[in-house]
């Protein structure tokens, strides 16, 4: 093992041993030695093609235009936009905490990525961050606890945002711009999700159905593209906001595309009075999930003994459908179309409803039972992509306002993983990969960086086995947005 001695600076004068190769155990004849010598190594290679994408669609830029940046320009070493994507560009390769931050301040590939002229930080080294290319978690967290109206004595937190729209309005803008010309028929997809909370949070409530307190976010899909994602708290139905969202992502959407139609769907959490009437009176159409009571179950009986009959003789499971008119009691306040699905799964019956406003001739019961309402599951996936893949749940500030900032940071590396999909991988084999397979795939590679005068120069692994697909993600996303 060889040595080198080095001042430390723990204390005056205080000199100490530094290893400065490492032996192993040997591999047959051949010595196996180490040493921290290969320069600035990132093991986030794929940034750079995150960095062609943001770059040229501008989405930090947008996202930065939200905030309000009350800060002395004189005094500041990272602006909102940096800070954001240094965030954004963090939960896409994996790093969901803040702390993470203080080891990748020194990441020159992310710093490149956020768009630092000085990605190594070396031409700082005498200034404030002392070399450091990035911000800190320290930092980061004071634009997270911004507060909406900044204090004129306020020494820290003085950046807000103040536009709430702003933000999810970014969502709904780039979903249209993904499209030429506008489509004929759209689905609006609504669900709402567990996101447990971390200790005497603001906004805590216990919810039985999910036996645990939490926060209940509610998402709004179209196919792949998040529309929108409202932090809402368990004490209050996620139907309670569900028109809120609509109006203003229904409303955003028909400035642009006036004669497009709209059909929303969402399961049985979503079929009350105020959803289905506001659909009615706007000209939207929708498909909702019905919860079973004493009623329904009775009026498909005999449909229900017939799907019994078939898979006792068949000994498989069997559907049949009905189409009739329903209205509650007392909580609906007209009467509507209604689909039961009477299945039999060969031991125990299995009853299912859809309440809807699409005509019979459009649609007959089975296929808009199967082809149309069932669809709605592919959501499931994305809200999980959310949750798993982007650490959406990663909600453990202490305010409310603080966690929804980040279910939208959370949100916005969606939205940019998925124009990668949509623009960078269409045609290859990870063009409907999960966030969690690019991530491995795609972004995960070994780089080294190393800067000169004249350029900044990128070495990849030559092993890595997705070179092709890099490629062809490169010739993709240029003539896209040249």
């Amino acid at each position: 093992m060889k040595q080198v001695l080095a001042t430390q600076g723990y204390g005056r004068n205080t000199t100490r041993c530094i290893r400065a190769e490492f032996d192993f155990q040997p591999a047959g004849r051949r010595r196996v030695e180490a040493a921290f010598d290969a320069g600035r190594v990132s093991s986030d290679g794929g940034l750079l093609l995150l960095r062609e994408l943001t770059k040229s669609s501008g989405v930090f830029r947008r996202f930065a235009s939200c905030f309000r940046d009350h800060r002395d320009p004189s005094r500041i070493e990272h602006t909102v936009e940096e800070l954001l994507a240094q965030r954004v560009l963090g939960l896409l390769c994996g790093y969901e905490d803040l702390n993470d931050h203080d080891t990748l301040r020194d990441d020159a590939l992310l710093a490149l990525a956020v768009g630092k002229a000085d990605p190594t930080g070396e031409q700082r080294k005498r200034e404030r961050d002392r070399g450091h290319a990035l911000a800190g978690k320290s930092t980061l967290n004071r634009l997270e606890l911004a507060t909406p109206l900044v204090a004129g004595d306020e020494r820290y937190k003085k950046i807000s945002y103040d536009d709430d729209h702003g933000i999810q309005r970014l969502f709904v803008d780039t979903f249209l711009a993904a499209h030429a010309e506008a489509p004929a028929e759209i689905v609006l997809d609504l669900d709402a999700t567990d996101d447990p909370v971390h200790g005497q949070q603001e906004g805590r409530f216990f919810h039985g159905f999910y036996d645990g307190y939490c926060y209940l976010p509610l998402y709004v899909f179209c196919g792949d593209f998040l529309l929108g994602a409202a932090l809402n708290t368990a004490d209050e139905q996620p139907v309670s906001h569900a028109v809120e969202e609509l109006e203003r992502i229904v409303g955003q959407i028909l400035a642009r595309w006036p004669d497009v139609r709209i059909i929303v769907r969402g399961d049985s959490g979503f079929c009350r009075d105020e959803v289905m009437r506001w659909c009615e009176d706007n000209g939207l159409f929708f498909v909702l999930g019905l919860q079973k009571n004493s009623r329904l179950v009775a009026e498909i009986e005999d449909e229900m003994n017939e799907a019994r009959a078939i898979a006792e003789r068949t000994g498989k499971n069997a559907r049949v459908f009905k189409d009739f008119r329903y209205e509650t009691n007392r909580s609906w306040s007209c009467e509507r179309r209604v689909i039961g699905k009477a299945e039999y799964t060969t031991d125990k019956e299995n009853p299912r409803f859809v309440a809807t406003n699409l005509s019979c001739d459009e649609y007959d019961a089975r296929g808009l039972y199967e082809d149309l309402y069932c669809a709605r599951g592919d959501m499931e996936n994305r809200i999980k992509e959310q949750q798993l893949g982007l650490f959406a749940d990663r909600t453990s500030a202490h305010t409310l306002r603080a966690n929804q900032l980040r279910l939208w940071l959370s949100s916005v590396a969606y939205m940019i993983l998925n124009e990668l999909r949509r623009l960078a991988l269409v045609g290859t084999e990870l063009a409907h990969a999960q966030v969690s397979t690019i991530r491995t795939r795609l972004l995960k590679i070994g780089a080294i960086v190393t800067t000169s005068v004249r350029r900044i120069y990128v070495s990849l692994s030559s092993v890595f086995p997705f070179q092709h697909v890099w490629w062809r993600a490169l010739d993709n996303l240029r003539p896209a947005h040249s």
